[in-house]
């Protein structure tokens, strides 16, 4: 009998598959071409705590191997999600995991209270929406200059240990492929209170309008994501497992399941599914008969038989 669960941070997940942040919505469009309650879990559209309109221009492009975005973070922001979007996600019967951004340490340390507010309201009740919060430091800081919390340590740490203190959620960190030290980076989350951590993000990248002699994007650059940044995704995952004690969300190409098996060896606990949820809407269904019957085929009875082998 093939046994898919997994745990992260005390959090059962039916089986390793979970739906990517800024892919999936927050679940209401892909429930309507299939069962969503068969996934581990969904990573709801990245929020920050006020509405944001987004990117101007071309938002995406396609690539050899991946796709270029720059949609900027377009959201509702947190209180609409909290009012309109959690009701719906209180019957999903999958792990909900809410994807915080912000541009300044208060937008995150504010966001994070509201989410946990409402959480305890809903528990007063009898009910719950969000299981867990993914913090996305990969966003611009404006009072930094326009360095990205996620790239040096120090600034990530007051992030972390603000939001950590802001609720009593389970806490993954989403980190930068950019960071200076992503070993240490992932260390440090591990100090100040995370639970888990995910990676990676998008690679920064660029496409280049030729007869136009300008970028296709207004923001010259774009978030690389899909099948060409998988290479880089795995050895970032391998490395970052062997010097924290805390689980790893892995991400960044899978579209099979043997994809999710190599995430598995190199030491993550269950994998996110982004870009391929544009390339087949049944993304989530594919992967999990995929993995199933390559367990069956090799004599894996769970995932630990193989989890972090190499």
């Amino acid at each position: 009998m093939i046994d898919l669960t997994c745990s992260v941070a005390g959090i059962s997940f039916k089986n390793p598959i979970v739906m990517a942040s800024g892919t999936f919505g927050f679940g209401r469009e892909y429930g309507k071409i299939y069962d969503i309650s068969k996934l581990g879990g969904i990573s709801g559209k990245g929020l920050t705590l006020h509405p944001k309109a987004g990117n101007e221009g071309l938002r995406v492009y396609e690539t050899p191997s991946g796709m270029l975005n720059s949609v900027g973070l377009e959201n509702p922001g947190v209180p609409y999600f909290l009012e309109h979007e959690c009701s719906e996600w209180e019957t999903l019967d999958t792990v909900r995991i809410a994807n915080l951004g912000g541009n300044t340490l208060d937008d995150y340390v504010q966001g994070a209270m509201l989410i946990q507010q409402d959480h305890d309201r809903r528990q007063t009740l009898g009910r719950q929406a969000v299981d867990m919060i993914e913090l996305n430091i990969s966003c611009p800081n404006v009072k930094e200059g326009g360095i990205a919390y996620g790239v040096k340590t120090s600034a990530a740490r007051e992030v972390v240990r603000s939001v950590r203190e802001a609720t009593k959620l389970p806490l993954t960190v989403k980190l930068s492929p950019s960071a200076e030290d992503l070993v240490e980076m992932a260390v440090m989350c591990q100090e100040e209170g995370g639970d888990a951590i995910s990676l990676i993000n998008t690679i920064s990248g660029m496409k280049i309008d030729v007869r136009r002699r300008a970028s296709v994007f207004n923001n010259m650059y774009a978030g690389l994501s899909g099948p060409a940044i998988k290479p880089i995704a795995l050895r970032m995952v391998h490395q970052v497992a062997k010097h924290v004690d805390i689980p790893i969300i892995g991400m960044g190409g899978i579209t099979s399941a043997t994809d999710i098996i190599e995430f598995i060896m190199a030491g993550a606990s269950v994998v996110q599914v982004g870009t391929y949820n544009f390339m087949n809407l049944r993304a989530g269904e594919h992967l999990i008969d995929g993995l199933i019957q390559f367990m069956q085929e090799e004599n894996i009875n769970n995932l630990d038989e193989i989890r972090g082998i190499l």
